[in-house]
């Protein structure tokens, strides 16, 4: 996210001519992206990873595509995919991260997070894998309550949602994957 508030800065100065030092600004931008591709890519095993000292992924690693780090069907991005589908999903369904790995510091476990999932559509999206984006959209949709709103979580053993509800964020990545579906098609 350093990497986004760098180009985005950059870009403000450049469409809409706010002030700021963009030379800087975007040199900066280069040493991030650069500093990332070395060290939060684990090339043994072709994914992004969780941060520098770890071979673990997380599915905000998703993310990087619909910022526009790297393309969705760059094969260091299909890599990632296939790491978060291996080491993250449940039930059809990405977890955030592992919790055993103690990266937050909190005990638990926690469910499948909505977002992370409507991350995943969108990654599936963009990797071309249309098929799977469109069943798994179909999915969560389905999960919706009676007036359409959506949870925090969803327990797929239990088939119920959990955690905060309604929960905007879930809201809010359900429509950045239906533009990014829509988009497939262009």
């Amino acid at each position: 996210m350093v990497w986004v508030a760098f180009d985005r800065a950059v870009k403000a100065v450049e469409r809409h001519r706010l002030p700021g030092d963009v030379d800087r600004w975007r040199k900066l931008c280069d040493e991030v992206r650069r500093e990332v591709l070395e060290h939060a890519y684990d090339a043994e095993r072709g994914t992004f990873t969780q941060h520098y000292d770890t071979r673990h992924v997380d599915a905000s690693l998703l993310m990087l595509p619909l910022v526009g780090f790297i393309d969705g069907d760059d094969p260091r991005m299909l890599g990632t995919i296939a790491a978060i589908e291996e080491d993250l999903m449940r039930d059809g369904l990405p977890l955030r991260y592992l919790t055993e790995t103690g990266v937050d510091g909190l005990a638990g476990d926690e469910h499948p997070f909505m977002a992370c999932s409507f991350w995943l559509v969108s990654a599936y999206a963009g990797a071309g894998r249309l098929e799977d984006a469109h069943a798994l959209f179909d999915r969560l949709c389905g999960f919706a309550n009676d007036v359409g709103l959506l949870s925090e979580e969803y327990d797929p053993v239990r088939q119920r949602m959990v955690g905060n509800f309604p929960q905007a964020f879930s809201h809010l990545t359900l429509v950045q994957a239906a533009f990014q579906l829509r988009d497939a098609y262009r």
